[in-house]
Formats: C-alpha cells, sequence, structure tokens
C-alpha cells in the first residue's frame, strides 16, 4: 500500500491554505458571483476577510469544536465561505441538496445531528423549519438572501452578513480562541461529510478528511497541470463531492478562481460569458447541450445545416485524432482548420467551451457518440471514474490517451485492483475515514488493509492498462441463455438521441431485453411545434404514433451497433413502451444525482414489465405522482408496445456461413 501522506508544510488544513492563498497571491481573483447580471469579485485575500469574518460570527453564536453545519442554497461564494469558516471552528460542514423535499433534508439534518444550518434563501429556510417538526437539533438558522425574512421568528435566526458583522465587532475578543482552533487542525481532521446520493437506501454520510481531500487535489491538479491561471465554473450541487474537490480542493489547492453562475436559468450565458479554462459535467449535462444544439440545426436554414453536416462528418473522421496529438494528412488538417473557422469554433462558442483546456465527465457512464462528438470539436473531454467514498478520483485519463470505452489508468497514489467476480476495489490517499455512525456499512465496505469495494463490474484491458467500467455489479447479471446482460451500456446508446431523455433497459434472468422509454420534451416538443402537430401534455406527446416510430427506429439503430460487441450482443432490445411520465426524483424514481432507482422502477412498474414480457401491445396503467407544491396524485394511462428488429451477432453470422 502507498506510505501514509504527509502534509505539504503547513498545509495541514483547507484554513491553512487560505492563508497561504492569501500570502502569496493576495491580489489574484479567488471567486466571482453575477448577482444582477453584473459580475462581482473577491481576490484572496478579501475571501480570506470574510471567510474569518464568518467564523468568528459562528463563535459568537456558540459554534462548538465537532458540531456539524449544514449548508443548503446553490453555489455562492458565501456559502463556500461558509464550509470554511465551520471548518476554521473546528465544526464540520455538511453540504445538502438545495432541490431536496423537506422530509429528504430531515433525514439528512437529523442522521448528522446538525446545530447550525446555512440557508440559501426563504424556500430552503422554509424546508429546515418543515423538517424541524421531526428533529430538534438545530441551534441557530443563517440565511444568505434575506428576500421574503422580515416576518419571521429572528430569535435564532440571522442574516448571514449580520453574522459576519458581528464576527468584526467581536474580533479582539474572539480572534485568539478562533486562531487556537485554526492551529488544531491537522491532516487527519474532519473536512467534510458529504451524503451519498442513495440509490440502493438511506443515503450514508461520507467523513473526508484533510488528508484525503488535499492529496488528491494536489495529486489531480499536478495530473492536468492545473494553474493558478484557470478559471472554472461552479454550478453543480454543493452537496456532490465532484463540486466540492473542483471548487474547494483544488481551487485551494492550485488557487484558481471559482465563478458562481447566477442561477441555473443563466448559467448557459454565465458559462459563455466565463469561458472555464477547465470544465466539468456530467454526462446529462453534454447530453442536453447536444440535444439543444441538434434542435437547433434542424430550424436552420438549408444552407448553414449543410455547412454544418458536412464539417461534422469531417470532425467525426479526424478531429479526435488532432485533439490526441495524432498524425493527420495536410489536406484533412487545412480542411479541418477552415471548418473551426466556420462551425467549430463558432459552436464552442456558443457552448461556452472555446478556452476549456482540460474538460471532465463522469458520475455517470457517457455515451460514446455524445463523448466523440466534443472530442471531435477540438475540445479536450476525458472521463474519470470516482466515488464519494475516494474523494472522486480512482481513475483518469492521460492526455493523448483518451478513448470512450475506457475510463483510463489509475489515479496518482491510487491502487486498484479486480476481484474474482469482476467487482472493482481501491485504496489511496483520498479513501474515506468512515460513513458517520454506520460502522456496519463502513465494514463492509472498507476492509482492514484500506480496500474499498465500488460495487462496479470491470476489468483491466490487456495491454493499455486502461480500466473498463461495464456496469454496476448488482445490475450486471445473465441473461436466461447464458449471454451478459449489462443495462447501462445500451442505455447510454439510447440517450445519444437528442429525442430520447432516459432509458432503463430490463432482461435480467429473461429470454430477451426490453426498454422503457423517457422522450425529451424539449427536443421532442420542438419537432411537434415544427410538423403542426398539437399536443396537450408530455403524456399526450409519448404516446403519438410518429414519436413511436421514431423512437423505434433509435432502438433498431441501437441494436445494430450492439450487435457488433461480442460480449454484450445479447442485450439488444425487443420491445420497449414510451412511458407516459417522465422519470423523477420527486416520485422517488432517481436520486438527486439523477441516478435510475432500479429497484424502485421495478416495483412500481411492475405491471408495464409484465406486459413487455407477456406479448401485450398496450397496457393500462395508473401511477402516483407528486406534484411541485408536494400534493400526491394518480396519472392514468394507456401505454403502447412496441416490437424493435434484432440484428445476428457476429457468432452468429459466422455459424449461418
Amino acid at each position: 500500500m502507498n506510505a501514509r501522506a504527509q502534509p505539504h508544510g503547513e498545509l495541514r488544513s483547507i484554513p491553512a491554505l487560505v492563508a497561504r492563498n492569501a500570502a502569496r497571491m493576495g491580489g489574484r481573483p479567488a471567486y466571482r458571483e453575477k448577482e444582477f447580471g453584473i459580475w462581482q469579485c473577491w481576490s484572496w485575500a478579501e475571501a480570506q476577510d470574510e471567510i474569518r469574518a464568518l467564523a468568528l460570527g459562528f463563535l459568537a453564536l456558540g459554534l462548538n469544536r465537532g458540531d456539524h453545519v449544514a449548508i443548503i442554497g446553490r453555489n455562492r461564494p458565501a456559502h463556500y465561505w461558509a464550509m470554511v469558516a465551520a471548518q476554521m471552528c473546528g465544526a464540520i460542514p455538511v453540504p445538502l441538496y438545495q432541490d431536496a423535499v423537506a422530509s429528504e433534508m430531515a433525514y439528512v439534518l437529523g442522521h448528522s445531528q446538525s446545530r447550525f444550518v446555512v440557508c440559501g434563501d426563504q424556500e430552503q429556510v422554509d424546508k429546515v423549519i418543515e423538517a424541524e417538526e421531526t428533529d430538534h437539533t438545530v441551534a441557530q438558522i443563517i440565511y444568505t438572501d434575506k428576500r421574503g425574512m422580515r416576518k419571521y421568528d429572528h430569535s435564532r435566526m440571522n442574516w448571514l452578513s449580520d453574522v459576519q458583522a458581528e464576527g468584526r465587532a467581536a474580533r479582539q475578543r474572539l480572534e485568539a480562541e478562533l486562531d487556537a482552533r485554526i492551529a488544531e487542525l491537522d491532516y487527519d481532521s474532519t473536512c467534510v461529510m458529504l451524503y451519498t446520493s442513495g440509490t440502493t437506501g438511506k443515503p450514508k454520510g461520507v467523513v473526508l478528511s484533510n488528508r484525503n481531500v488535499i492529496e488528491t487535489a494536489r495529486a489531480s491538479s499536478d495530473f492536468d497541470h492545473l494553474k493558478p491561471t484557470d478559471e472554472v465554473l461552479a454550478y453543480l450541487p454543493m452537496a456532490w463531492v465532484g463540486d466540492f474537490i473542483f471548487s474547494v480542493g483544488q481551487a485551494y489547492w492550485t488557487g484558481f478562481c471559482v465563478n458562481c453562475p447566477e442561477g441555473a436559468h443563466t448559467m448557459m450565458t454565465d458559462l459563455r460569458e466565463i469561458g472555464p479554462t477547465y470544465f466539468f459535467a456530467p454526462p446529462r449535462v453534454f447530453e442536453g447541450q447536444l440535444t439543444n444544439v441538434m434542435i437547433r440545426m434542424e430550424d436552420a436554414g438549408r444552407f448553414k445545416k449543410w455547412l454544418f453536416d458536412h464539417y461534422m462528418r469531417l470532425a467525426r473522421r479526424v478531429g479526435t485524432a488532432l485533439t490526441d496529438g495524432k498524425p493527420v494528412g495536410a489536406i484533412d488538417r487545412l480542411r479541418y482548420g477552415l471548418g473551426n473557422l466556420l462551425v467549430f469554433g463558432p459552436l464552442k462558442n456558443t457552448l461556452g467551451y472555446s478556452r476549456i483546456r482540460v474538460g471532465y465527465t463522469a458520475g455517470e457512464a457517457i455515451g460514446p457518440e455524445i463523448f466523440d462528438f466534443y472530442r471531435s470539436l477540438g475540445i479536450n473531454l476525458k472521463q474519470l471514474y470516482g466515488q464519494t467514498e475516494a474523494t472522486v478520483f480512482i481513475t483518469q485519463q492521460p492526455d493523448g490517451q483518451v478513448r470512450a470505452d475506457t475510463v483510463g489508468i489509475p489515479s496518482p497514489g491510487v491502487e486498484v485492483k479486480i476481484a474474482e467476480n469482476g467487482e472493482v476495489f481501491y485504496r489511496s490517499p483520498g479513501t474515506f475515514v468512515e460513513y458517520f455512525n454506520n460502522p456496519e456499512s463502513t465494514a463492509s465496505t472498507k476492509d482492514a488493509e484500506g480496500w474499498v469495494a465500488t460495487g462496479d463490474a470491470g476489468f483491466f484491458e490487456p495491454g493499455t492498462g486502461h480500466l473498463r467500467i461495464i456496469d454496476r455489479a448488482k445490475d450486471v447479471g445473465k441473461m436466461a441463455d447464458g449471454s451478459l446482460f449489462a443495462p447501462k451500456y445500451v442505455e447510454n446508446k439510447l440517450k445519444f438521441y437528442p429525442n430520447i431523455l432516459e432509458a432503463v433497459v430490463l432482461g435480467n434472468g429473461k429470454d430477451y431485453c426490453t426498454a422503457f422509454i423517457n422522450i425529451d420534451l424539449t427536443a421532442v416538443g420542438n419537432w411537434a411545434e415544427r410538423n403542426n402537430v398539437a399536443y396537450a401534455s408530455y403524456q399526450e406527446l409519448a404516446g403519438h404514433p410518429q414519436v413511436y416510430a421514431t423512437i423505434k427506429k433509435h432502438v433498431e439503430e441501437v441494436n445494430a451497433s450492439v450487435a457488433q460487441d461480442p460480449m454484450l450482443s445479447g442485450c439488444q432490445v425487443h420491445r420497449f413502451l414510451v412511458l407516459h411520465k417522465e422519470l423523477d426524483a420527486d416520485d422517488g424514481e432517481m436520486t438527486r444525482t439523477r441516478k435510475v432507482k432500479r429497484g424502485v422502477i421495478a416495483e412500481k412498474y411492475a405491471d408495464l414489465i409484465e406486459a413487455l414480457y407477456g406479448g401485450s401491445d398496450s397496457v393500462y396503467t395508473e401511477t402516483e405522482v407528486t406534484y411541485e407544491d408536494g400534493r400526491k396524485g394518480k396519472l392514468k394511462a394507456t401505454v403502447r408496445i412496441e416490437n424493435a428488429k434484432v440484428f445476428p451477432t457476429a457468432s452468429q453470422k459466422v455459424a449461418a456461413e
């Protein structure tokens, strides 16, 4: 196992990195935030002053060592400051998903026993108050945006700016105490507690130490040569480990600037204005952007559409090779340069990707067609494989070794092994300390030697040493004939099509595979508008005959592609249906990070699954749904079932010959 990593000088905590950055690069931008259409900037010296003022305010309010501080809201400098201020006080930040409903919030607040809660706005305060009906641990609520808060009971509620003002006023009285608490922090002090998405059960609190975060940030920053001049956009949920390592761990280690958009509705505009050099997005973001590009091209004039199609054919042929620095003929290089001037450059500028030096995607496997589309434009998009329990990084793709079908080689300092059953195990300086108040799960996940079970099935490719992930180990199974069943592989191919938002492939232990399809309302709605197809609801559009015909074509194209894979050719989809509703986290069908809960789907839609395998052409169903205001209702529908063409596998072709 790797030698136990030691602190780099005095850099043994995140607050220590703040002090170093303020001393060495105090004038460089640390944070930007867009508010009311205007970008505001804080240097590292100013950020340190804001963080210390908030930490002193926390002390004045009675924050103790070891307390948990929940942080709920969108990406804002003040919320990142709250996390670091809590650490300065010897407390533990616990970021929560801002779109979580009150019941989900109640579980995390109760499980973590959070005494302080920092809320972004009135909506989050209301959810905390509702959550407190079942949990009464919260001593102080601090809100960032004071709009709508005037008539609330302020006996234990404060505006964040007032807490900072209180801290500044109490500086002489409390500064010595704050400095003493910062000095107590070491490499093994808890840095943050992040909750898992809860795909298979209740979320677990993953305890990460300063060692986990700083060593991972150092190694991954060195791997991609990140610099203080880099820019990132912080827009992903603060409760997600990816945002924490990019916007706190790596940002504080390298000193680069974290840019916070005004809101989800302005994210794409803000992305273009900032033009990040280092960018991370889960596959769903890249899928959504590709969908929007394709919609716009469908609406474009004939010449512009021809130009796009012409140069994209060239890009698919040589673009990836050029991105990887591989040899390409002079004529193709010249034509690609012209394509960059006319198509690729303007497109990257529209997406906000003109300056990206390093881009990553992770969280779910990305469809190879989507991945290759972006790389063909000259964007250095790479895949990484990671988990909350690993402080993100398990494997990464080195420049020049980027492929769509692997997740790269072990990250620096990480050891990876494959168990006899095909499950991937790792250990590293980023390996989590424990699951909070859950020694049984800790012991079942991490053994005495530090090896962690990922729950994913995979293998190392001979010769290259690259790891290939097949699927979640629990989701990989066998068809009735013994062939391999790996649903995620097929689902990602289906989601390449702009019309398909989500897919759930079924077939473990069955004679053949079937699928649930969710249409993308934006893409399909745009098609309906162009073709004068009237519809009153998602349900009506999803059941339209022409929509079914289009989806059937997509499924059959995927089947033709899957048939070429000797290992997974048995996963072709024989029958499918288009679901009458979108899968929704509020209905318990997905996690907040949009991972499908297969167990819930199997139970909730058992009647649809039975019809898929029973040979029916349609099935009547009633489904419970949750409205935005929390009310429950029933959605009634008759769902059509369609057969799809399947193709002979390579081995079947050989046998036939």
